[in-house]
C-alpha cells in the first residue's frame, strides 16, 4: 500500500509534543511490514541540512531519509517557516498560521503529483494538516490522479482546532459554499480541525477511551456533535512506544541497565536519582517521579491542592518539566519547605527524563484528560509503577494489575491512592512481582501499525 503521512512535526526533525513521536514512529513500523510510505512536513529553521543530511529535490523542496528508505519531504518557504518557533512564540500563536499551513497542505498535494507518488492513503495529523482532505474533496475532486486516494485524520488533542476569523476564509482558495455548518464554519469562525473531521474518510484518535470521550460534551471541546454524526467512522488506536529509545536494557542515559530478569540495576538508578535531586538515600520509602508539563490538564490543580499533605507522607518526589508559573511557584515553595521530600528541575531535559523513568518506584500522572499519554507506557517499560486518573489512554493502559488508578478527579482521591501505593510498596515480595509484571507489557508500534493498516483497508473500501 502507498501511504503518505502529513504532519506539522516529526521526530527526529521537529517536536513540541506526542504528535511528532507518532508521525516519526508509525512510518517506520509501516515500512517494516512492507508498505511504501513517505512523509511530508514543513522545513523549519531548526531543521539543519548538515545534521540530517538533507538533499535538494526542487527549489522549494528538500528531503532526508529515515528507516531503510522512507523519504521525508520538507516543504520550504522562508517567509512562513524560517522562524524560531513551530507555531508561535511565548506571546502566543503566529498571526499567519492559517496562511502557513494552508500553503503547506496545498504544496504537499502538488508535490505528490510532481514526484509521481499516487497514494492509496494520505494520513493527516491534527489541524495543521486538515486542509489536505478538504482540498482533495473540493479543489481536487475531479483530479484523476487522486481518484483512488482516501484520507485518514488522527486527532492527537481535540483542544487544538485551528480557529480563525471568518474574514480570512478567502486565503484558503475555497468556495464560500464550504463555509457552512456542514463544513468549516464554527460559530461564524473558521475551524480547520472540523473541516478535517467532516472531509476525511476515517477519523481516528490516539486511544479507544479518548475516542469515546471526545464524543461527549465534557471532552468534545464543542465538536462532539460532528463526531457523533460520524461515529461509525471514528476509531481509537493506542499510540505505540519506540522501544529502541525506551529500553532499560540498552538505555545510555541511566546509571545501570536492567531487565525484568535482573532488576539490580534499577536500585542503582534510584541512588543516582537521589544524588541528582539532593534527596537523602532512603530505601524504606517509595520515590515518585513526574515528567510533565506543569499545567491543570496534567493534574497539577489537584496535586497543588494536596501537595502539603503529600509532603507529610513517607515518600520522596522528584518533578521535571516546565509550565504555568502558578504551579512553578507552588512547587518551589514546597521544595524549600520540605527539602528532604520534594525536589524540582523546572526545565526540559531528555537525559534526566530517562533517569527519572528508570530510578523512580512510582510514576505520578494524574492528568485531568489524556488522549493517549506516553509517560505511563515508558514507566511500565522501566518497572516504574504508574499512578493515574482513569481517563483517555491512561484508562486503556493502566489498571489494578499494573498500577494504581483513581476514578474521581479530586485531591482527596489522589491522596488516598498515593497512600494505597505507599502501603503496597512496603510488601517487597509483592512489589517485586508487580515491577516484573509491569515490564512485560508490550506497547510497541508493531501492534498499533496492524490496527492502522486495518483502518487503511477500511478507508480504501469507501467510495
Amino acid at each position: 500500500m502507498k501511504i503518505v503521512v502529513c504532519a506539522s512535526e516529526v521526530v527526529p526533525f521537529a517536536k513540541t509534543g506526542g504528535l511528532a513521536d507518532v508521525a516519526g514512529a508509525l512510518p517506520l513500523a509501516l515500512e517494516e511490514r512492507g508498505d511504501d510510505c513517505i512523509v511530508i512536513m514543513p522545513k523549519y529553521k531548526s531543521i539543519l541540512d548538515s545534521k540530517f543530511r538533507i538533499q535538494r529535490l526542487k527549489e522549494d523542496v528538500s528531503y532526508a531519509t529515515i528507516g531503510k528508505d522512507i523519504k521525508v519531504y520538507f516543504i520550504e518557504n522562508d517567509v512562513y517557516f524560517n522562524r524560531d518557533g513551530l507555531y508561535g512564540e511565548k506571546t502566543g500563536d503566529y498571526k499567519d498560521n492559517l496562511d502557513r499551513f494552508a500553503f503547506y497542505c496545498r504544496r504537499a498535494l502538488a508535490l505528490l503529483k510532481e514526484i509521481g507518488f499516487k497514494p492509496d492513503i494520505i494520513h493527516v495529523h491534527d489541524w495543521q494538516a486538515c486542509l489536505v482532505p478538504v482540498y482533495l474533496k473540493t479543489l481536487y475532486a475531479n483530479d484523476f490522479f487522486y481518484k483512488a486516494t482516501r484520507t485518514i485524520l488522527t486527532i492527537h488533542n481535540i483542544g487544538y482546532q485551528g480557529l480563525f476569523d471568518k474574514g480570512e476564509f478567502p486565503k484558503l482558495g475555497l468556495d464560500w459554499s464550504v463555509f457552512n455548518i456542514e463544513g468549516l464554519e464554527y460559530y461564524d469562525r473558521i475551524n480547520i480541525l472540523k473541516g478535517g473531521m467532516v472531509f476525511a474518510d476515517v477519523v481516528t484518535t490516539v486511544s479507544p477511551t479518548y475516542a469515546k470521550e471526545i464524543q461527549t460534551r465534557e471532552f468534545g471541546f464543542g465538536l462532539e456533535g460532528v463526531l457523533n454524526k460520524r461515529r461509525n467512522s471514528v476509531y481509537g488506536i493506542l499510540n505505540g512506544l519506540d522501544y529502541n529509545i525506551w529500553n532499560p536494557e540498552t538505555d545510555k542515559f541511566i546509571a545501570r541497565n536492567f531487565s525484568a530478569k535482573n532488576l539490580a540495576g534499577k536500585a542503582k538508578c534510584r541512588e543516582e536519582l537521589e544524588e541528582i535531586f539532593k534527596l537523602p538515600k532512603r530505601k524504606d520509602v517509595p520515590l515518585f517521579g513526574i515528567v510533565s508539563r506543569l499545567a491543570e490538564q496534567k493534574g497539577f490543580d489537584i496535586l497543588a491542592e494536596g501537595i502539603d499533605e503529600i509532603c507529610h507522607m513517607d515518600l520522596q518526589l522528584v518533578i521535571l518539566g516546565t509550565g504555568d508559573l502558578k504551579y512553578h511557584l507552588i512547587m518551589e515553595d514546597m521544595a524549600k519547605k520540605y527539602p528532604h521530600v520534594i525536589s524540582l528541575a523546572l526545565k526540559f531535559d531528555d537525559p534526566l527524563a530517562h533517569k527519572i523513568y528508570a530510578g523512580s518506584d512510582l510514576f505520578l500522572m494524574p492528568s485531568k484528560y489524556e488522549p493517549c499519554g506516553l509517560g505511563q507506557l515508558i514507566s511500565l517499560r522501566y518497572g516504574t509503577i504508574p499512578l493515574v486518573f482513569k481517563t483517555g489512554g491512561l484508562a486503556d493502559t493502566v489498571n489494578k494489575n499494573n498500577g494504581f488508578v483513581f476514578d474521581k478527579y479530586s485531591s482527596d482521591e489522589l491522596i488516598k491512592t498515593i497512600k494505597k501505593s505507599i502501603a503496597a510498596y512496603q510488601d517487597k515480595r509483592k512489589w517485586g512481582a508487580l515491577v516484573k509484571k509491569a515490564m512485560e507489557y508490550d506497547f510497541s508500534w508493531e501492534e498499533s501499525a496492524k490496527h492502522y493498516l486495518n483502518l487503511y483497508a477500511k478507508a480504501k473500501g469507501k467510495k
